[in-house]
């Protein structure tokens, strides 16, 4: 992707839409995670390919997981976070894992459709998603996915703040 922040539109719609069975800010952020392996290739200098081994299903499945258990002393900010954006927020350490290892997967299979350095399959040489879609479609697809994501958000927000008030008109009845 051209720029990290493309890939909010996608995870945050998943994230959302399995809110259930991932943990959202882990699922995210570990969008932005991966790429720092890009962050650090392009600072150091050291040219092409910039997409190297966190843009593989294998290693990135690694970096998801280092991802998952440096997030895990963090639940409960990402609890305090949840809550000022009105979205139900419960975790577990599995489900972290589980989230990270997805969300570098989300981020490396559209990276794989767009650059033709991403080897999806490294140690295998083959590229078999570059350019199944054009840069364009993929950007568009991303923006789409974006404003899906802020809707979805916009609906769990109302959802929580009806049931918070629903929670507190029966507590003081009590």
């Amino acid at each position: 992707m051209p720029f990290t922040p493309y890939h909010f539109g996608p995870s945050g719609f998943v994230g959302l839409t399995l809110g259930k069975w991932v943990d959202i800010p882990v699922f995210v952020l570990a969008n932005v995670v991966v790429d720092v392996e890009v962050l650090v290739v392009s600072l150091l200098g050291v040219g092409r390919p910039i997409h190297r081994y966190a843009h593989t299903l294998l290693l990135g499945a690694a970096v998801g997981i280092i991802w998952a258990v440096a997030a895990y002393p963090l639940r409960n900010f990402f609890k305090k976070i949840m809550r000022i954006l009105r979205i139900p927020y419960q975790t577990s350490f599995g489900k972290m894992l589980v989230s990270g290892v997805l969300g570098v997967w989300l981020h490396v299979v559209i990276d794989a459709i767009y650059h033709p350095d991403v080897r999806l399959f490294w140690p295998a040489k083959a590229i078999p998603l570059y350019a199944l879609l054009t840069r364009q479609q993929i950007q568009t697809l991303c923006l789409v996915f974006f404003i899906a994501a802020v809707v979805l958000w916009a609906l769990a927000a109302v959802s929580y703040s009806k049931r918070k008030i629903k929670e507190s008109a029966n507590n003081g009845k009590d």
